[in-house]
């Protein structure tokens, strides 16, 4: 199959002034206001998020977590982590599991690390959020937020995405009164096209607006939550007040890899996407992907190989490194991508290992830049669709539902412990050659969020393709079980079958990416994928020459 054989779904834009690429056309439309507002790609970043914390409210929200990646204008990378973690009160025996064995292992009884007040994390977006626009962002909080404020108080006309996701859910929905009238008004799930309004968000909003991250980390939104989850009943959960006043955020260092001349720089763990992404690159190195082609069955059946190999080694020691010793320099090096050729099968198939642990494919993401060099590549969610799906009373915040992710059996690498992060296959990524970026990108999709991204850069370095195609090419996803497909490869699926693979058709493998390419004459080219609401909105033009003014009625003569 040749990259000519499918054709993209969505235009790319270009501009010099300043690109922003969410996964929600309000969202790249608030990013765009506080570009053109004078704010940097920090402002634009983070008022995109809250923007989509109230369009996308079953994606992200405050009370979630999640990873910025910042390129600052000297060239810096800055990894923030405001992923979530479990409550000090937690402990690895608190949930029952319902089963010792995949796939059912990380379900708990009555769902309880999945659903309501037993499923909250302490939470990371709201903190990350303020602390990095204060340090990096030009304009007020106030500024920033104007936009999503807007949005929550005067309601806007929500998408077949949205509607699709509460009909889906609707049945939870219906068990808390709060977010089911917010919802699911008179019973009936929101419809495409129906108003939506969030008055209790918006006095949310215009609370942080004053008191910033305090408001939730120790303030009136912080008490409102932990009284929530303390009257949960039966499924009362861990978080507490104390919990929020003493969440921080790290900041971490990047990970950088090469691949063919440029550098891979992601985020380091909990993340998976750093490490992994560097180590299946290194495999695909010295194998001649562009002579194979896209889509050919010996390069899906490398590129297969290759994720079935990454997915081994971050079973064998993935997670915060607070708690678990990652040996990052030997997965990232060259020595060790020889080592793993030996790991390639000819023939394909599943493999005897346990399965890979839980991650919501439920997330959002936005790629930012400004014409001052600044450039934000982030991923944050609240975990599963509609988080923990219930509404804090009076507040309008969906908490998150990361205490899903842990392992409810005591003694494993993921079993719940005080303060531990989870892992996440969050990617945030950036591409550079000689020095200068040339591409950003990144994707919600859970545990297909790095092997998506590798593949995306795959297609831009090895197979040539534009950044419109890149990212809306087809995909395939394994962790050394079954083999995904998208439809566009429905015509080799006997091949691979036939070589081992144990294939599985699939409507699509992770979410809709969305990117920046970089060019020399400062140019930047947005896309967005079709697996989201993804939507670029370019920044050209700009502000007047120094000097000029409105004309006099004389027009003084210029001096030669």
């Amino acid at each position: 199959m040749s990259a000519r054989l499918f054709t993209p779904s969505k235009t790319p834009a270009s501009g010099s002034g300043g690109m922003v690429v969410t996964n929600h056309p309000l969202g790249s439309a608030a990013g765009f206001e506080i570009l053109a507002a004078g704010g940097n790609a920090v402002d634009a970043a983070i008022g995109g998020l809250f923007a989509l914390c109230v369009v996308e409210p079953m994606m992200v929200g405050i009370a979630g977590g999640g990873l910025m990646h910042l390129r600052t204008p000297d060239g810096r990378h800055v990894i923030v982590d405001a992923l979530a973690h479990a409550p000090a009160a937690a402990h690895p025996e608190i949930y029952e599991p319902v089963s010792d064995t995949p796939p059912d292992h990380m379900e708990t009884k009555h769902r309880r690390s999945a659903i309501g007040p037993s499923a909250v994390a302490v939470p990371g977006n709201l903190a990350g959020w303020c602390e990095t626009q204060g340090r990096f962002g030009r304009l007020s909080l106030a500024d920033v937020l104007a936009p999503a404020i807007r949005l929550a108080e005067r309601g806007f006309a929500i998408t077949h995405y949205l509607a699709g996701a509460i009909a889906e859910n609707a049945a939870d929905l219906a068990r808390d009164p709060a977010i089911a009238a917010l919802l699911m008004p008179g019973g009936a799930p929101l419809r495409p096209g129906d108003r939506l309004v969030q008055g209790d968000f918006a006095a949310t909003l215009r609370l942080i607006a004053g008191q910033g991250a305090a408001a939730l980390h120790g303030g009136e939104l912080g008490e409102a939550l932990a009284r929530r989850i303390a009257t949960g009943g039966e499924d009362a959960g861990w978080l507490t007040l104390q919990d929020l006043r003493d969440y921080r955020t790290r900041e971490r260092a990047a990970i950088t890899g090469t691949y063919r001349g440029h550098e891979i720089v992601g985020p380091p763990p909990p993340a998976s996407s750093g490490v992994h992404i560097a180590e299946m690159l290194n495999i695909l190195e010295p194998h001649d992907v562009a002579a194979m082609g896209f889509g050919t069955l010996e390069s899906l059946h490398l590129v297969a190989e290759t994720m079935r190999i990454g997915f081994e080694d971050r079973r064998a020691a993935s997670g915060d490194p607070d708690f678990v010793e990652i040996d990052v320099e030997t997965l990232i090096s060259k020595n060790y991508a020889r080592l793993c050729q030996a790991r390639l099968r000819e023939r394909g198939g599943p493999v005897p290992a346990p399965a890979a642990g839980r991650e919501s494919a439920d997330t959002t993401h936005v790629t930012v830049a400004d014409r001052d060099g600044f450039v934000v590549s982030a991923t944050h969610t609240i975990n599963g669709l509609f988080g923990a799906r219930f509404v804090v009373p009076g507040t309008g915040i969906i908490p998150n539902n990361y205490m899903m992710n842990f392992d409810p059996h005591p003694g494993r690498a993921l079993s719940v412990q005080p303060n531990k992060r989870v892992p996440t296959s969050m990617a945030p990524m950036m591409v550079l050659r000689d020095g200068r970026l040339r591409f950003a990108l990144g994707l919600p999709g859970g545990l297909r969020i790095f092997p998506s991204a590798f593949q995306a850069i795959v297609n831009l370095l090895d197979h040539g393709m534009d950044l419109q195609s890149a990212i809306e090419a087809p995909r395939i996803w394994t962790e050394g079980q079954e083999l995904e497909i998208e439809p566009a490869f429905e015509p080799l699926a006997a091949e691979l079958e036939a070589r081992g693979h144990l294939v599985r058709r699939v409507p699509h493998v992770g979410g809709g990416m969305n990117a920046i390419a970089f060019s020399e004459d400062g140019t930047m080219t947005g896309a967005a994928c079709w697996r989201a609401d993804g939507t670029v909105a370019a920044l050209g033009g700009g502000l007047a020459r120094p000097g000029v003014r409105f004309w006099p009625d004389r027009v003084p003569p210029v001096s030669s």
